[in-house]
């Protein structure tokens, strides 16, 4: 999914839900520029379409997949979607709202926590971020 987010020039980001039984349920990838929508990131793209495809807005049981650290929209998202599990490639020092900047996701004043395993495939998920944003400076 990143690797489609990057063949379309965006932020190469990409996310896949995955249900109980290991299904694929959602899938998205960074799409702002393109849809001219800033809740376009990967996590909302995939969120959207696991909430059709279950029909249903809370998306129960489910593990969330993304190649980076979620902003603090995605983050909420995932909250209100009752996400069960997230699990992260690069950690983002700047906007990252599942442990790095802030931590919405496990925050003590909200009525839903999501499990984190972060840092799977880090490497390799900061340094195609990484190779990209060098193409543009």
């Amino acid at each position: 999914m990143a690797d489609k987010a990057l063949s379309e020039n965006e932020v190469p980001v990409g996310a896949i839900i995955v249900n109980s039984k290991n299904e694929i349920i959602g899938q998205g990838w960074n799409q702002p520029i393109s849809n001219k929508d800033p809740t376009s990131h990967a996590e909302i793209m995939a969120l959207r379409q696991a909430a059709r495809v279950i029909d249903n807005y809370r998306i129960l049981d489910a593990t969330l997949y993304v190649t980076l650290e979620p902003c603090v929209m995605c983050a909420g998202a995932m909250v209100h979607a009752r996400i069960k599990r997230l699990v992260f490639g690069a950690t983002d020092p700047k906007r990252g709202a599942a442990g790095s900047v802030f931590n919405v996701v496990n925050s003590a004043h909200l009525n839903h926590r999501v499990e984190i395993c972060s840092g799977v495939l880090a490497d390799e998920c900061s340094a195609q971020l990484k190779s990209f944003f060098q193409t543009r400076r």
